[in-house]
């Protein structure tokens, strides 16, 4: 039998051979990939720890500044607050003064103006609560819109006393400070009390008394307390219970009102002044007997009028009086 050679595909060697040599390539580079990147991914973690360690420690720079921005931030802060403080005791000091001082000499009330008082609304500072630091921010708003209307009332309130101060004669002219009637003419030195209760003698039922009631015989003169314009003098007709009645306006927010009389000797528009006769007292309206009810009116506002006609009375005078005052009125008289 004949011995027969081994024949080789040389194709399939070469493809063979080619195969091996990528799998011998592939396997390394696969290796030497992964290591490397764990090697990156080690670094990359060994870093962060150390910066975290690095920036518990130790401060960078950069953390410097911040810190030292934010203690000058806090510095700045509370010197604001201090000025905002020390502006509002001002303020109030000067307020005070303007109450119980400057408006004392005038003898006005205080000024008030509606909803100066009233805090603005939250929608205000809704453009400031996504900051960080929006309670103070807020906080310190507030505080300054507080102190700007305070600041504002003020301003007004000085503008109407240089207005009062350029006016002072015209004012102390005009503001009720007499008796209306001739004290000699007055029953028994008795005078009805203002009250805001009263059993009133003539309905039966308690109410206000708005003025002062001074009993006397029919046809006394009444005089006009303060210079004044006449706003109305109703010479007849019941008028709400006030009979024939003269209202005088002595401005400077002041008004006076002379009830149940008899005669009427004004005129509307007629300018009166001090002292002079401008009615005599009767029992017209809703009333009993003959007498004389005065009002003094102040910014719309009845006030008691036993405090504008006590000017011209010595300090015993005035105490016996209120001593015989009584929380009726003298219609009956």
């Amino acid at each position: 039998m004949a011995h027969q050679e081994p024949t080789f595909d040389l194709h399939q060697l070469t493809h063979e051979v080619v195969s091996a040599t990528q799998e011998v390539v592939t396997v390394p580079f696969r290796l030497r990939t992964y290591r490397l990147i764990r090697k990156i991914l080690i670094g990359f973690i060994l870093v962060s720890i150390a910066n975290v360690l690095f920036s518990y420690f130790f401060y960078t720079p950069k953390m410097y500044r911040i810190i030292r921005d934010n203690r000058d931030l806090v510095i700045k802060y509370r010197i604001l607050q201090d000025r905002i403080r020390t502006s509002q005791r001002r303020v109030d000091e000067i307020r005070h003064r303007d109450n119980y001082v400057y408006r004392s000499l005038f003898s006005t009330d205080t000024l008030s103006i509606p909803g100066v008082w009233q805090p603005y609304p939250d929608s205000k500072y809704a453009p400031l609560a996504d900051d960080d630091y929006a309670p103070l921010m807020v906080g310190t708003w507030r505080q300054l819109d507080a102190l700007a209307r305070t600041i504002y009332l003020e301003s007004v309130s000085f503008d109407e006393l240089q207005q009062f101060s350029k006016n002072k004669e015209q004012l102390s002219a005009a503001v009720p400070a007499i008796w209306p009637i001739d004290r000699s003419a007055l029953h028994n030195n008795h005078i009805g009390a203002f009250s805001a209760r009263r059993m009133h003698p003539v309905l039966g039922y308690i109410r206000p008394h708005t003025g002062i009631d001074f009993g006397c015989d029919r046809g006394t003169p009444v005089y006009a307390t303060g210079d004044a314009v006449v706003e109305t003098a109703s010479a007849s007709g019941f008028n709400g219970g006030y009979g024939k009645q003269v209202l005088l306006n002595h401005e400077f927010g002041y008004k006076t009102r002379y009830a149940h009389l008899n005669e009427v000797l004004v005129k509307p528009g007629e300018r009166v002044t001090r002292g002079q006769i401008i009615a005599r007292t009767g029992n017209t309206g809703r009333s009993t007997g003959p007498h004389l009810h005065y009002e003094v009116i102040h910014k719309g506002v009845p006030v008691n009028p036993i405090n504008y006609f006590n000017r011209n009375m010595t300090p015993e005078e005035y105490e016996r009086l209120m001593e015989n005052m009584r929380e009726t009125n003298f219609e009956k008289l």
